[in-house]
């Protein structure tokens, strides 16, 4: 049985505004994020019984570390005491990041409608480019080895996977499922429940 993991979403990015596809390109929190993860470091403060026996780990890209350190300021932890786990990093749109949507469209004719026919298993073009099942197969490994409780600050795509892992959703769902990045996502007995 895995253990009690409380899974958080980075803060808000002006690209997250702008709704432009980030993946695992290098964007900072904005203020707003600033303000979402001071709250969920409020909640995380209030429900964690004793913090030290928690590992704290997060994806090594800027906007999950800023996150995790002020969660850890808000608990009353050195902000810097935490693990980074590549295998957390966002999915890779390959050459879509950076674009929104339209852009995509406008740049790559027709490509949404195929995106929306099998969203979970559509590969965007460019090198190092991942689909949402790529990204599962990467988590899976890193999921199946938690051995203690933990709280991990990660990505919309990372979060998607492990709803799909464990089974809360099909991949259909779990492909447009929203990810909130003001909420919690506590993982405990098999069951996912936001906070």
């Amino acid at each position: 049985m895995i253990p009690l993991v409380y899974f958080v979403r980075h803060g808000q990015t002006d690209w997250n505004a702008a709704l432009r596809f980030q993946g695992q390109h290098d964007v900072d929190i904005n203020d707003l994020g600033r303000g979402q993860a001071r709250l969920n470091g409020q909640r995380l403060a209030d429900l964690l019984d004793d913090p030290n026996r928690f590992d704290f780990v997060a994806s090594p890209l800027r906007r999950t570390r800023e996150t995790m350190e002020i969660i850890r300021s808000c608990i009353g932890l050195p902000p810097r005491g935490y693990r980074l786990e590549p295998r957390l990093v966002e999915v890779n749109f390959g050459d879509w990041q950076g674009m929104t949507v339209d852009e995509v469209e406008a740049a790559f004719p027709g490509v949404s409608a195929a995106r929306d026919a099998d969203k979970w298993a559509f590969l965007p073009p460019g090198a190092g480019a991942e689909s949402y099942a790529a990204l599962s197969q990467r988590i899976a490994p890193w999921l199946s080895a938690v051995d203690r409780d933990t709280v991990c600050v990660t990505h919309g795509g990372v979060i998607r996977s492990i709803f799909m892992l464990t089974g809360a959703v099909g991949r259909a769902e779990a492909a447009v499922m929203d990810v909130p990045q003001d909420r919690i996502l506590r993982f405990r007995d098999g069951r996912l429940d936001w906070i």
